[in-house]
């Protein structure tokens, strides 16, 4: 009679299979207390921070997009400053009550070009010569000048009429400009015009005159007539007191600044409804 051979356990040092989990007899992974749980591991500060090279690409491509906009702007303003509109500031009375010393104003560039002057227009030239006394600089500093310069130069700042006039038309090429007539007016062409723009208390002109307009000129005056020196007291200088068509920056068509004088500079075309366009 043999003795039959002892059934064998598992070995006190055995291992779990491969790809099985190793559990108590209370059914908990071996190392791990009852009841316990599983917590990610921390990865330190920072853990959730964008890489290093993140923050300066961001503000790299700010700066960028700030660039750009910056100088798409400056250029439309040049480009609308060139063809399209200026800004220029009234430094004297010679054109009151219409525009008095301090406002701002927009001229058109799209005159002359595009649209002819007219008899009315308020328009602005550059000094023919020697219509305007030399200018005296401000004391300024060199970089408040630059600065100065360049804004103006890319129309964010209103150009300075230390070279230029703004005078209203009266005359264009051909016309025969005489003052005064028995009610002391300006005719044109042998037709008087009572001029509605004028400063109240002044009258059309304290000295006659009898002038005809050269071919590509303008006869201009202010509209306060005692207090502006015009085509009628330039005869001497370049020009003979007519203004060249080539001189003329633009017309202006409406005030912007202060907000209490803001307002369109509309023609008086009724004014000259009357003139025909040759003297008969």
């Amino acid at each position: 009679m043999t003795d039959s051979a002892p059934t064998r356990g598992p070995r006190p040092d055995a291992r779990p299979e491969r790809g099985t989990e190793a559990v108590d007899d209370g059914g908990t992974p071996h190392g791990a207390a009852a009841g316990a749980h599983l917590e990610p591991a921390d990865d330190g500060p920072g853990a959730d921070a964008p890489p290093a090279t993140e923050a300066p690409a961001r503000r790299s491509s700010l700066l960028r997009e700030t660039a750009i906009i910056v100088v798409s702007a400056l250029i439309l303003s040049l480009l609308i400053k060139t063809f399209l509109v200026q800004a220029f500031f009234i430094p004297s009375a010679s054109m009151e009550d219409t525009l008095v010393e301090g406002d701002r104003v927009m001229v058109s560039r799209l005159v002359p070009g595009v649209f002819d002057v007219h008899r009315g227009d308020v328009v602005v030239f550059k000094d023919p010569g020697g219509w305007l006394p030399p200018a005296v600089p401000e004391e300024q500093s060199a970089l408040t000048e630059a600065a100065t310069a360049a804004l103006t130069f890319i129309g964010l700042l209103p150009q300075d009429t230390g070279e230029h006039l703004i005078k209203r038309v009266v005359g264009t090429p051909g016309d025969h400009v005489v003052c005064c007539d028995a009610e002391g007016r300006v005719s044109v062409n042998g037709v008087p015009v009572d001029e509605t723009y004028i400063k109240p208390g002044s009258v059309p002109s304290q000295d006659p005159f009898d002038r005809t307009v050269p071919d590509d000129m303008l006869f201009v005056m202010g509209d306060n007539r005692q207090n502006s020196q015009d085509s009628r007291y330039n005869t001497g200088k370049p020009g003979g007191g007519y203004v060249p068509m080539s001189n003329v920056v633009g017309t202006a068509f409406v005030k912007v600044w202060p907000l209490s004088h803001a307002g369109l500079l509309r023609n008086p075309g009724d004014v000259f409804a009357d003139v025909p366009e040759q003297e008969p």
